[in-house]
């Protein structure tokens, strides 16, 4: 069986696509850098990170993108003895525009190297490239209506203003006819196309009723590309939007998929939440069984519209399980489960010294510009985190390094070692719980003095609750003690503070350091761990 999620942590928008026996998925990044995450598999059962292709300056700088901006909804593809990906920059979030801007790449290889971009539009976000059976291609995105109180626009949301679909060349770029060839079902948001074509029939699969609860993969087809389409029987393929107790939430958006052997299968986004529907773990990947009926449009394998945990595999394959991660930064190379935020310059925020992961002290924890802040996902609902920080010596409170959880700028729990005027070296922690002006930087713990020795911090997540741990030599007699109450994990989520509509990522867990006096005091860290419940 195959158990879902697949790719289990911030992995939404999932395309998949098949090249001989080996299937890759690419996911949405956001503002973490590099951008894109494509994972490999042979059996629809483990996943392998296999690369993130936007890694230069050439083909990403995110410098100055909002939280949650960034890469949107990537769509992989292979023709033409060529990896094609596509992607979204969104610039801005609030008020009437998103600045979106989509680029395609090319590789010979999943493993590179990828071209620098090519840009096609800037007209909405969640684009896509199909390639026709006669060599032709053809772009889809939506339009994105900044003037929807005026003009055109879906009758229930008016800025998302159909999904257009354009001949695109690699020579010429965008040419021919731009048509508006679907704007969607009643449940509107209609986002994220994907066309996929069988037996004469042009089958379009789309997003629709937002990110959230009320999420859906819609379908629709047409014996022309350029429509009318017209909807399934059921109108959407994939929802949970009036299942509130199934265990995956929020599932739509995905992309068709075929075996060599002629078994279907539909991706989807989801995500497990919280009682109170809190999801730190944000929006994952999941993978569902299909049939082609005899209409000639896909189902679920096991009926309905719900997705499933469990679903028929391809072969004896069993699951991986949950195991313990330690990484000592000893090489020169970040382990691969690592991201930054934004810049396409990490040298400015961090190295590898051979024995140590050195921080450079940048901006605040949460600048949208330079913030040495080095973390990864959080896979699991209950889990542990290490870090040993060997080496900081700030010299007032204008510096700190540590560890922390983070969502984004508004939704944060950290961990510091710092400076107090009467204390000297201290360990402090800062916390914002929402989004400004509800969510402002508070200081749950008093200071405590620690010495110059090096420290151990760590913290445990247990579903909503969150307790960080300080351990030191010199003062403790190797036992790990709590510092600080009991905070609320739940916050760090794509509901906490403005909530779904505004968060798209999910919660991370590493190590950062900040300097505001612009001297770049360094941190070096030596081991980082993560170890889910029970292992």
């Amino acid at each position: 069986m195959i158990r879902n999620p697949i790719l289990p942590g911030f992995n939404p928008d999932p395309s998949i696509c098949r090249v001989g026996d080996e299937y890759f998925v690419a996911t949405s990044t956001f503002e973490w850098y590099p951008g894109v995450q494509i994972h490999r598999s042979k059996d629809l059962v483990n996943w392998d990170l296999a690369c993130r292709p936007l890694n230069r300056p050439a083909q990403l700088d995110m410098r100055g993108n909002p939280d949650s901006g960034g890469i949107w909804a990537p769509c992989l593809s292979y023709a033409d003895d060529r990896f094609w990906l596509v992607y979204t920059d969104v610039k801005r979030l609030d008020g009437n525009f998103k600045d979106a801007h989509n680029y395609i790449v090319t590789a010979p290889s999943i493993d590179g190297p990828w071209s620098d971009p090519i840009y096609v539009c800037s007209h909405g976000f969640d684009p896509s490239l199909f390639h026709d059976d006669d060599g032709r291609k053809w772009f889809l995105v939506l339009q994105w209506n900044h003037v929807s109180n005026s003009v055109g626009g879906h009758p229930r949301h008016p800025a998302f203003d159909g999904i257009l679909l354009q001949e695109w060349t690699e020579t010429e770029g965008l040419v021919g006819e731009q048509k508006n060839v679907f704007s969607g079902s009643m449940h509107g948001l209609t986002e994220g196309p994907h066309l996929y074509k069988r037996g004469g029939w042009y089958y379009l699969t789309v997003a629709e009723g937002g990110t959230g609860y009320d999420h859906a993969v819609t379908m629709a087809r047409s014996r022309s590309i350029g429509g009318p389409y017209d909807l399934h029987p059921n109108t959407h393929l994939i929802t949970a939007k009036d299942a509130p107790d199934a265990a995956l939430q929020r599932a739509g958006h995905g992309q068709i998929v075929e075996t060599p052997d002629g078994q279907v299968y539909h991706t989807h986004l989801c995500s497990r939440p919280l009682p109170g529907r809190f999801s730190p773990l944000g929006r994952e990947t999941a993978i569902q069984k299909c049939e082609w009926r005899d209409d000639d449009w896909l189902y679920l394998a096991s009926g309905g519209l719900v997705p499933d945990v469990d679903v028929p595999g391809l072969a004896d394959v069993r699951p991986r399980s949950p195991h313990k991660v330690e990484r000592v930064f000893f090489g020169n190379e970040l382990p691969e489960e690592f991201q930054w935020l934004r810049t396409p310059f990490p040298e400015r925020l961090f190295s590898l010294t051979g024995s140590a992961l050195r921080l450079f002290g940048r901006e605040s924890i949460g600048s949208w510009y330079e913030q040495a802040l080095v973390a990864r996902r959080q896979e699991h609902l209950a889990y542990r985190a290490e870090t040993s920080l060997t080496a900081f010596e700030p010299t007032t409170y204008q510096q700190a390094a540590g560890l922390t959880t983070y969502y984004n700028r508004h939704k944060f729990h950290l961990i510091a070692v710092s400076w107090n005027a009467q204390l000297g070296r201290c360990l402090t922690i800062l916390s914002c719980a929402g989004d400004w002006p509800e969510g402002q930087l508070s200081f749950p713990a008093e200071p405590i003095a620690i010495g110059s020795d090096p420290i151990e911090l760590a913290v445990e997540v247990a579903g909503a609750r969150q307790q960080f741990f300080w351990r030191q030599k010199s003062t403790s007699n190797g036992r790990w003690s709590p510092f600080g109450p009991e905070l609320d994990a739940s916050v760090i989520s794509d509901e906490g503070g403005r909530g779904e509509h505004a968060s798209f990522t999910g919660a991370f867990i590493g190590m950062f350091a900040f300097d505001l006096t612009g001297q770049g005091k360094t941190a070096d860290f030596t081991r980082f761990s993560y170890a889910p419940e029970g292992t």
